[in-house]
C-alpha cells in the first residue's frame, strides 16, 4: 500500500537524487530551488504544524486547505441556483444591479420558482388595476409632540455604520440617498464627515455606546448630542434597543477595521475590538426610556425621536406599551427589526439563533399599539432583508408605514456578497477599512446606482398597489398577501396574524396571544416581574 506521505517521499527522494548529480557535475541546481522548498515544508508538516491533516498528510495535506479556502467562491458562481443562494439569492442580487444601472428585472420564458412549495408568499390581484401617483411614495412622520416633522420617502437607507462600511461607501450612499430623496441612517458608529459630505438626509443613530456624543466614561454627554443633532441633515434620532442580526448583544467592530479616524469619531481606543455593552446606561425601564425619547427630542429641538428593537420577550414590548399609557411620552416612530437583518459581524449563535423574524415581530408591534390605542401617533418601519417592491407590500400590508435596507443597498455599490465584511478584506472596497481596496469604488459611478435603485423600486412597489386594486398604501391588509404552508394550502397573512381590534388592551378584551405577556409586562421593569 503506498504511504500517506508518497507525496512527501517522492520530494524528498527527487531532492536527494538532484543533489547527488549536481555534485557530480551536472547543471540542474535550479531543479533544487523547487524541490527543495517542498521538502521543507512536508518537514515542517509531519514534525512541527499543528493540524492533523498535514502531520498525516504532509504536503497534500494543503490541498484539502485550499480546496477549503476557494469553496464558497465555487459554491457561489457555479453550485447556487438563481433561488438557492443566501443571505440574498442570485435572482435578488441580479435585480437590485439591474435597477442600479437604470433598468428593469425582467424574467423571460416564467417563473423559476415552485409556486406550489412551502412557505411560498404571492398577493391576490384584482381586475379593477388602479395607478397610484409617486405622492404614495412619502409619508410624515412626526407625532403630536414633535416640533420638526420629517416628509420621508417609504423606502430608505438602513442603519451601517462608518467603520463597517468605508468611506467611499458611506460617501456613495449619501449622495445616492441626496438624489433619490431619502435618508441614509448612519448606524450607531456615529456621525462623521462622510455622512455629511454627500447631502444627504441622516437619521442619527444611537446605540448602547454613545459614539459621537459621549462622556470619558462611556456615558451620554447631552451637551454633545444637542450640538450635533441638531445639524440641518440630521431629520431623525434613532435609539438601538437590539438589532435582529445579534438581539441582546452591542455592536461589534474588529480591531482589523479601526483606523485613527474611526476612533477620533468614536472615542475610542486603537488596537482592540470595539464592543458596544449589551445594555444602556441612560436608562433601565420602559418608563426610564420615554423619558430619554422625550430628552432627545428637546435636546435636538423637537426633531421626530423613536427606538429601533428586534423583537425577543413579548412583554418588554408590552411593558413599554404600559409605559406609553402612563406616561403619555410617546416615541414618533418604532422600527421592528427582524431576526434575518444583516450585520458586519456577530456570534454565530446570535446571529442563528435569537430573535423574532421580521413579519412575526412586525405584526406583534402593529397589533399591541392598536390594542393600546397608541398607533396612529407612531409610524411603523419594517426592517430585515427587504429588497424588492413585493418585500415592501408584504411589511406595510403587516403594519409597517415604512421599510429600510441595507445589504441592498450594499448591492448598488458595488458589493457581491463575498462574505468578507467582518475580516477587513472585502475585495470590492464596500466593508474595508483597507484604502488599497477602497480606492476600487468610485463615488461618482456608484451614487447614480444608490438613486435608480431606489426609484425604481418605489415605481415597482406602486405598480403592485394598483394590481391588486388599491390606490394608497394605507389600504393595504393582510388579507391581501397569501403564505402557503403546504403544498395544497394558502392562507392569508390575517389568518396567520389575527387582528386585534382597536383599544382591546384598554377594554379587557385581550387576545389570547398577548395575555400572559400582557399581564407580565409592568412599565417599571423590562422582563417578566
Amino acid at each position: 500500500m503506498i504511504p500517506r506521505q508518497w507525496f512527501f517521499i517522492l520530494a524528498s527522494l527527487s531532492l536527494l537524487v538532484v543533489a547527488a548529480l549536481s555534485l557530480i557535475g551536472h547543471d540542474i541546481l535550479w531543479t533544487l530551488l523547487v524541490i527543495g522548498p517542498l521538502v521543507v515544508v512536508g518537514l515542517y508538516d509531519a514534525v512541527i504544524s499543528k493540524h492533523n491533516v498535514l502531520r498525516n498528510y504532509p504536503l497534500i495535506g494543503h490541498g484539502r486547505y485550499f480546496a477549503e479556502f476557494i469553496r464558497p467562491n465555487i459554491q457561489q458562481y457555479f453550485i447556487n441556483t438563481n433561488q438557492s443562494g443566501r443571505p440574498y439569492s442570485r435572482e435578488t442580487r441580479d435585480l437590485v444591479n439591474a435597477r442600479a444601472e437604470g433598468g428593469e428585472a425582467l424574467l423571460p420564458f416564467g417563473t423559476q420558482h415552485d409556486l406550489m412549495v412551502e412557505g411560498d408568499d404571492f398577493m391576490l390581484h384584482s381586475i379593477n388595476v388602479k395607478h397610484v401617483g409617486e405622492e404614495a411614495g412619502r409619508v410624515l412622520i412626526g407625532g403630536p409632540d414633535c416640533l420638526k416633522p420629517y416628509d420621508a420617502s417609504r423606502l430608505n437607507v438602513s442603519s451601517m455604520s462608518f467603520g463597517s462600511l468605508s468611506a467611499r461607501a458611506v460617501f456613495a450612499i449619501n449622495t445616492g440617498a441626496k438624489q433619490a430623496g431619502c435618508w441614509q441612517d448612519t448606524g450607531e458608529g456615529s456621525l462623521s464627515l462622510h455622512h455629511l459630505e454627500g447631502g444627504g438626509d441622516l437619521v442619527w443613530q444611537l446605540g448602547t455606546g454613545y459614539f459621537g456624543c459621549r462622556t470619558l466614561e462611556g456615558d451620554f454627554d447631552p451637551e454633545v448630542f444637542a450640538k450635533k443633532s441638531r445639524h440641518d441633515q440630521v431629520k431623525m434620532i434613532s435609539i438601538k434597543l437590539s438589532q435582529g442580526a445579534k438581539p441582546s448583544h452591542g455592536g461589534v467592530l474588529p480591531a482589523a477595521k479601526i483606523t485613527p479616524e474611526i476612533a477620533r469619531i468614536r472615542g475610542i481606543p486603537m488596537g482592540q475590538d470595539c464592543l458596544s455593552p449589551p445594555t444602556h446606561s441612560a436608562f433601565a425601564t420602559p418608563r426610564e426610556l420615554l423619558a430619554f425619547v422625550a430628552q432627545l427630542r428637546e435636546l435636538s429641538e423637537g426633531k421626530p425621536v423613536g427606538f429601533k428593537l428586534c423583537v425577543g420577550d413579548r412583554s418588554e414590548f408590552l411593558g413599554i406599551v404600559k409605559a406609553m399609557q402612563e406616561t403619555g411620552i410617546k416615541p414618533d416612530f418604532i422600527q421592528v427589526d427582524g431576526a434575518e437583518g444583516g450585520t458586519g459581524a456577530a456570534p454565530l449563535e446570535f446571529t442563528n439563533r435569537l430573535g423574532t423574524p421580521i413579519n412575526e415581530g412586525l405584526a406583534f408591534v402593529h397589533d399591541a399599539l392598536v390594542g393600546a390605542g397608541l398607533r396612529d401617533d407612531i409610524r411603523l418601519i419594517a426592517s430585515g432583508k427587504i429588497a424588492t417592491g413585493f418585500d415592501m407590500i408584504t411589511k406595510m400590508a403587516l403594519g409597517a408605514d415604512i421599510c429600510v435596507a441595507a445589504r441592498a443597498f450594499m448591492f448598488t455599490v458595488g458589493c457581491i456578497q463575498a462574505l468578507q465584511c467582518h475580516s477587513n478584506t472585502c475585495p470590492t472596497g464596500v466593508a474595508t477599512q483597507d484604502w488599497h481596496r477602497t480606492r476600487a469604488l468610485r463615488v461618482k459611478d456608484k451614487a447614480p446606482r444608490v438613486a435608480n435603485y431606489h426609484r425604481r423600486t418605489l415605481e415597482t412597489f406602486r405598480d403592485l398597489l394598483g394590481a391588486i386594486g388599491l390606490d394608497h398604501p394605507d389600504q393595504l391588509r393582510r388579507r391581501h398577501i397569501k403564505h402557503r404552508s403546504d403544498n395544497l394550502t394558502a392562507q392569508g397573512y390575517d389568518e396567520i396574524y389575527p387582528l386585534v381590534a382597536d383599544g382591546a388592551l384598554l377594554s379587557g378584551n385581550i387576545p389570547e396571544s398577548m395575555a400572559a405577556d400582557w399581564a407580565a409586562a409592568g412599565p417599571d421593569h423590562f422582563g417578566q416581574s
